[in-house]
């Protein structure tokens, strides 16, 4: 919103006048408004579920969403998918590496692209994650502030699966006006963790 202008008065008879006319109409001076943010009605939550032949994991995600390889590094990480949110401008993207006795690097790797927005975050919540029944444990990164991932995690067997995931919204960073978007998809972030299933080879 552009700042209003203001004008000096040089005549004490115009000054009157003007405040003859704001008292009889019972107005005062006009304040500029707040900026305001669109609103954002909300689906309900549905999800279907990700299980395509020859990928190690499957998943749930949105009905609002779709899934697509990451053609950015499917030549050399096939299991690497985009779960795009047209609507929200928003997406989840999936990466997998089938582990070799490297845990240690790939939750190193993890944790630093975590902690590189640590200089614009106004806080870093992390939440430990276990499905015991499914060998699915994991760690929920909750990234807040003007941040360009505000949500991140991982999920592992701990032995041979690990994925990762962060969410992106194709926008300037903007946590005021993003805020009801963040907590409505992180929902369904904590879903697809708690969905996810190593698939036999």
């Amino acid at each position: 919103m552009k700042p209003i202008k203001y004008t000096y008065i040089h005549s004490v008879a115009t000054l009157a006048g003007g405040l003859c006319i704001a008292v009889a109409c019972g107005g005062g001076m006009g304040m500029p408004k707040p900026r305001g943010y669109i609103r954002i009605d909300f689906p309900e939550k549905e999800y279907r579920i990700f299980d395509s032949v020859g990928y190690p994991y499957r998943l749930a995600y949105p009905t609002y969403g779709y899934v697509a390889p990451d053609t950015q590094s499917y030549r050399y990480e096939p299991y690497w998918v985009n779960i795009r949110m047209p609507r929200y401008n928003a997406t989840i993207h999936i990466s997998y590496k089938r582990m070799q006795k490297n845990m240690p690097a790939l939750l190193d790797d993890t944790h630093n692209f975590v902690y590189r927005h640590v200089i614009k975050a106004d806080a870093i919540t992390e939440t430990p994650f276990t499905h015991a029944d499914a060998k699915v444990y994991g760690m929920l990164y909750e990234i807040s502030g003007n941040v360009a991932s505000s949500v991140q995690f991982y999920a592992t067997d701990s032995l041979r699966h690990f994925l990762r995931g962060s969410l992106y919204f194709f926008t300037p960073p903007n946590v005021d006006s993003l805020a009801p978007s963040i907590d409505f998809l992180t929902q369904d972030i904590v879903y697809l963790m708690q969905t996810i299933e190593w698939k036999k080879h």
